[in-house]
């Protein structure tokens, strides 16, 4: 789950953007005009900003390069226009913008530039974190003699076991008990697999989007279980 920020202002594009985002499992804010952006810039730092390059008062670009002069453009912002040319992308992008949508955007290529935009992100934090010191080495080897060095045994390493693909179903019931249960592991597998994404869910079975979520109500999975386990 990532901290989302999303600046148009456009309502429609805004809600649209919400709903699908917060369908992901993501915490949204919205904001409609550069103002509005700045303060919840300032409030607390999103991992990803989607940042609309034409707006009434300051555009999306002056906005950016704002940030990037101020040392704020600590977090990927992908820049969304219908309306701009190449060399305003080009622009964006040589200012510190991570990508550009054309608008109107679709499915696939929004989620595929946020998720590589949060990848970008937490590999960035990652790096950042890591401080090798002598002490944290020590914590995580034991020596062998005067000159090798062996890890800690597999035993010590606390392992979070995934979704499993393979299950056993008790089959002495009637046929619709049955399948409920299969049903019901099918799915609790898949949005596992896909950390709680009703979007991804969807695509992958085969399913209209309303009629899955209506199956999933009526089997009783928790919808809440896939996105806790991406946190």
């Amino acid at each position: 789950m990532a901290n989302i920020l999303v600046v148009d202002d456009e309502l429609g594009i805004r809600d649209l953007l919400f709903e699908i985002l917060n369908d992901e499992g993501h915490n949204v804010e919205l904001a409609e005009n550069a103002a509005e952006a700045r303060a919840a810039r300032q409030r607390a730092r999103p991992d990803l900003v989607l940042l609309d390059i034409w707006m009434p008062d300051t555009d999306g670009v002056t906005l950016l390069k704002e940030w990037s002069t101020a040392g704020l453009l600590s977090m990927p912002v992908i820049m969304m226009s219908g309306h701009a040319t190449i060399d305003t992308a080009v622009d964006a992008t040589r200012i510190g913008a991570f990508a550009f949508l054309e608008k109107p955007i679709t499915l696939q290529k929004l989620l595929k530039a946020v998720e590589q935009g949060l990848a970008r992100e937490s590999a960035r934090r990652a790096a950042a974190s890591v401080v090798p010191t002598t002490s944290h080495f020590a914590a995580a080897v034991t020596t062998t003699g005067d000159h090798g060095l062996m890890p800690l045994p597999a035993a010590a390493m606390v392992v979070e076991p995934g979704p499993r693909a393979n299950q056993s179903f008790d089959l002495d019931r009637p046929l619709r008990d049955a399948r409920d249960g299969f049903e019901k592991a099918y799915f609790e597998f898949h949005l596992a697999m896909e950390n709680g994404s009703m979007t991804r869910v969807a695509e992958k079975t085969g399913l209209e989007r309303t009629h899955l979520y209506r199956k999933l109500k009526q089997l009783g999975v928790d919808l809440s279980r896939g996105r806790r386990s991406a946190v």
